[in-house]
């Protein structure tokens, strides 16, 4: 049977085309090279799936460090309010979390896709199981789509394809071979919420710490602080990651140019005169006792030999002999422990990918492609990323549904 409108990848922002599409009346085709829509959105949020931020659509806007204005409509349109009424509707109850993060009650992002599997069903959308290829044109608009098994006949088509983070899920950046094919520019892709590398032994050491309520402060080249926030972070073989990280990185965008560190402050409660007088008190209390024996009351255990290191103190040296340049050195390493970094983990590992689909050569008010008739696009293909947060997401069900609606209302 053939379909007038197909989409490409069956991941959020496909999904939600196809649904808005069949919504309008559109018959719709979703090919997806996965056995199983959604493999992606197993993973997002360690498995329980950050829906989208319960706030303003203004503030989605905020929370995207580039090409942000080209949102407006489509957020306008399919604000975050909008989002949660959609699951809630199709019988997924939905909680906010602190810094207004959006799940599933259940805390299984299973749910979500099978609220939008069902969703798919019921409005009778042909789920094919197939790679796309190519999209084929007839003069100068699309007419189907070639796939490693078949080719598809259609007369428009939504690419959703994703972009080249956690490969295994799909999204190795066919969609940007594509998009390329047909003329359009593609802003190279680079990771986003991802890991980052530091450079010497002080991480490897560390390998497995996790850090909470720590202050993350990040540096470019210049010494301008381009992110600082609180929060938990984690040490690993190669460098740092975690919660604060992923956010971080979103900061990062000019590793070719750009020398960056970061300076972690252990102790962020304390501000360095308060801290002062409490390292003076452990010191005094425990007057008889080795320095090492005091640094494990201000710090994880596994940080102690580290900080003896960088501080040169002799770990058996009484507290009582403690000079007071060398308390200061204890408090400098405590409030600004310092690493700097190499680089970002490979793309593959990234949460998103940045970069994509140039914006300019798309019409932001119905994704559809400037340059090809009855083309559309949607979702992270595009050269769109935000902060970590549920903001992600809620772009790939804002130009979803636009993507969706237009392409359908196109061929009607």
């Amino acid at each position: 049977m053939a379909y007038d409108l197909i989409v490409i990848g069956g991941g959020a922002a496909g999904m939600m085309a196809a649904i808005s599409a069949a919504r309008a009346g559109g018959s719709v085709r979703l090919l997806e090279r996965n056995q199983k829509v959604g493999r992606k959105l197993y993973i997002t949020g360690k498995g329980r799936c950050n829906v989208t931020n319960h706030c303003a659509a203004q503030q989605v806007l905020a929370a995207v460090p580039d090409n942000g204005r080209f949102l407006y409509s489509a957020l306008a349109h399919t604000p975050p309010d909008w989002v949660e009424d959609f699951f809630t509707s199709l019988g997924v109850p939905l909680k906010v979390e602190r810094g207004n993060r959006v799940f599933p009650q259940s805390d299984k992002s299973a749910d979500i896709i099978d609220a939008l599997f069902f969703e798919l069903r019921r409005l009778k959308v042909h789920i094919t199981q197939d790679r796309a290829k190519k999209i084929l044109l007839r003069d100068g608009a699309v007419s189907g789509v070639a796939g490693e098994k078949q080719s598809y006949t259609c007369k428009a088509i939504i690419l959703a394809s994703g972009g080249m983070s956690y490969p295994a899920t799909g999204s190795t950046g066919d969609g940007y071979n594509m998009a390329r094919q047909l003329g359009h520019t593609i802003v190279p892709p680079r990771p986003s919420l991802i890991p980052l590398e530091a450079e010497g032994e002080l991480c490897p050491r560390m390998q497995g710490l996790s850090l909470k309520n720590v202050q993350l402060k990040m540096y470019s080249s210049h010494k301008k602080l381009i992110f600082q926030e609180q929060g938990e972070m984690i040490f690993t073989h190669f460098g740092i990651s975690g919660p604060l990280v992923l956010s971080a990185s979103a900061h990062m965008r000019e590793f070719e140019t750009e020398q960056y560190s970061c300076v972690i402050d252990l102790k962020p409660a304390l501000d360095e005169k308060t801290l002062d007088v409490r390292l003076s008190r452990e010191l005094s209390e425990g007057k008889n006792k080795a320095y090492a024996t005091m640094l494990a009351n201000l710090l994880p255990r596994r940080m102690v030999p580290l900080m003896m290191d960088l501080t040169g103190i002799l770990p058996d040296k009484p507290c009582h002999a403690v000079t007071k340049e060398e308390r200061q050195q204890i408090l400098n390493h405590l409030k600004e422990f310092r690493l700097t970094i190499s680089a970002p983990r490979p793309i593959e590992e990234a949460i998103i990918t940045a970069g994509g689909i140039k914006l300019g050569e798309v019409n932001p008010k119905t994704m559809a492609s400037k340059l090809v008739d009855g083309l559309y696009f949607a979702g992270e293909v595009l050269d769109l990323d935000a902060y970590t947060g549920g903001f992600n997401l809620q772009i790939a069900w804002s130009t979803g549904r636009t993507a969706g609606e237009s392409a359908a209302e196109s061929l009607a």
